[in-house]
């Protein structure tokens, strides 16, 4: 096992500080330790990603990783007072880190007077009890840390839900022997008899009850998103889904383009739940945008069924924008997270015709840098061609907005029909699942005549419904 990094370890800079102090919410926030733990043998793994598709795995440095987990932990309001990376060559199945770098951390967290050490790993119930024991303070691992955060974003009633069910799932599995204090026991009652029940059973009991009442509300509010998703489908626009890492700049270019005020910081999970809006194109049509949750590396299993309801609007998407943040040094490895969590929802990342990607921040790159972008980006055929843009100056948007309607242009189909001015359902229908772009009433018939722009997706029930009303529309345009 190696040193701790010096370069890494010690006080966080000034600029993590004020980041950190900036959006505290506390007169005293906790005091944080940041650790990154670097496994050797996972951090040299190269060749083939793991979804068989032949291409190269983008590895994250070990900076950018700790970097990372800082800004994790700056976003729910902790004082990072220190940081390191620590290069673990054979990972200890009680500690995870050697005895000298536990000893070393101690010294160091009982200088700095920290509360709270934040491990970015999945640490093991064992592991994270037994360093407790040996810094003297709270330990909390990868998983644990972005269920915080989550607990402390989610908005919605699923949300909420979905959260509390992932917390408790992984409080349950903490809830192991050597967690001596819940060791007690607790005397027999009446007739039972017997040594009795004890508390870490007990605990467990409990958090299984909660868990089985957060499942039954979530069959009925599924139910309710059920019905919404049903309602969504009736909307006659296109939707175009945000994806893109945390932290991308998903909500300033949402804001940009539909003008509204989604919160927009330099926060990682900034948004969670997700927001709708309407968007008109430059040939006039309109789509709905959707912004939804950042993605993230290492995300727990758990979380992601748990903002499935968020993921929904990019399940049904019709366009997904993968908005990428390519001042990043990461921005290959954070792509490939990105599409990990995608195809673990059944979405085909390989498919072109779903996706555009927009290259976000390209302000933030140097004059070199930009114009090697922008030259690689134009030799690009124009169906996988990248979109270079910046949404805080809004260079490049123009550009986005065109190559939305051009990739859309086919979703859209135009058809006229006649109506009988007395079959107000099938008027109905149009209104609710169709754009209508233009209607006249005939004066002499009555009849309604409409040009009317049909969702791809609603064509075949379209034709089967006003196949009359198209032919009489045809043959009077004849």
């Amino acid at each position: 096992m190696k040193p701790v990094d010096p370069q890494r370890h010690g006080r966080v800079s000034d600029r993590d500080a004020k980041r950190s102090a900036g959006h505290s919410t506390s007169a005293d926030p906790t005091r944080v330790f940041v650790l990154a733990p670097i496994l050797e043998h996972a951090a040299g793994r190269g060749g083939d990603d793991s979804a068989g598709r032949g291409k190269p795995v983008a590895v994250r440095s070990a900076e950018a990783r700790l970097d990372e987990a800082v800004g994790l932990a700056a976003a729910i309001d902790l004082n990072v007072v220190g940081q390191a990376i620590v290069r673990v060559s054979t990972p200890r199945p009680a500690t995870l880190i050697g005895s000298g770098k536990v000893e070393e951390l101690g010294a160091i967290v009982h200088a700095d007077a920290v509360e709270l050490v934040v491990v970015d790993t999945a640490l093991t119930p064992a592991q994270q009890r037994n360093l407790e024991k040996a810094w003297g303070a709270k330990v909390l691992d990868r998983t644990g840390l972005i269920l915080e955060i989550f607990g402390a974003r989610a908005r919605t009633r699923e949300g909420r839900l979905q959260v509390e069910l992932a917390h408790l799932t992984w409080q349950k599995s903490r809830l192991v022997r050597s967690w001596t204090h819940l060791e007690r026991q607790r005397g027999g009652v009446g007739f039972l008899g017997g040594p009795g029940e004890t508390q870490i059973e007990s605990d467990r009991r409990i958090i299984q009850e909660r868990i089985t009442r957060i499942e039954k509300e979530l069959v009925s509010v599924r139910r309710t998103r059920a019905l919404h998703r049903e309602t969504r489908k009736r909307v006659p626009y296109p939707i175009v889904a945000i994806v893109g890492y945390t932290n991308a700049g998903k909500s300033t270019l949402f804001n940009r383009l539909t003008r509204a005020e989604v919160l927009a910081e330099d926060l990682l999970f900034a948004t969670l739940d997700p927001t709708l809006r309407g968007l008109e194109l430059p040939n006039g049509n309109k789509v709905i945008l959707s912004d939804t949750v950042g993605f993230i590396s290492d995300i727990p299993t758990d979380l992601i069924a748990a903002f499935r309801a968020t993921l929904e609007e990019v399940t049904e998407a019709d366009l997904i924008l993968h908005v990428r943040d390519v001042s990043h040094p990461d921005t290959e490895a954070q792509a490939e997270d990105v599409h990990a969590v995608l195809s673990s929802l059944g979405i085909d990342v390989d498919d072109r015709s779903q996706f555009l990607e927009v290259l976000n921040k390209i302000d933030l790159l140097g004059a070199a840098d930009r114009q090697s972008l922008l030259a690689s980006a134009d030799r690009q055929p124009p169906e996988e061609r990248p979109i270079p843009v910046s949404a805080i100056t809004g260079e490049g948007l123009d550009n986005l907005l065109a190559a939305i309607a051009e990739r859309l242009k086919d979703e859209v189909a135009h058809r006229s029909v006649a109506l009988d001015p007395a079959d107000g359902a099938a008027l109905n229908w149009i209104y609710e699942r169709c754009m209508v772009a233009d209607r006249h009433d005939d004066d002499t018939t009555g009849e309604i005549h409409l040009d009317v722009d049909v969702p791809r997706k609603r064509l075949d029930e379209f034709t089967r419904r006003f196949s009359k009303a198209l032919l009489r529309a045809g043959a009077e345009q004849a």
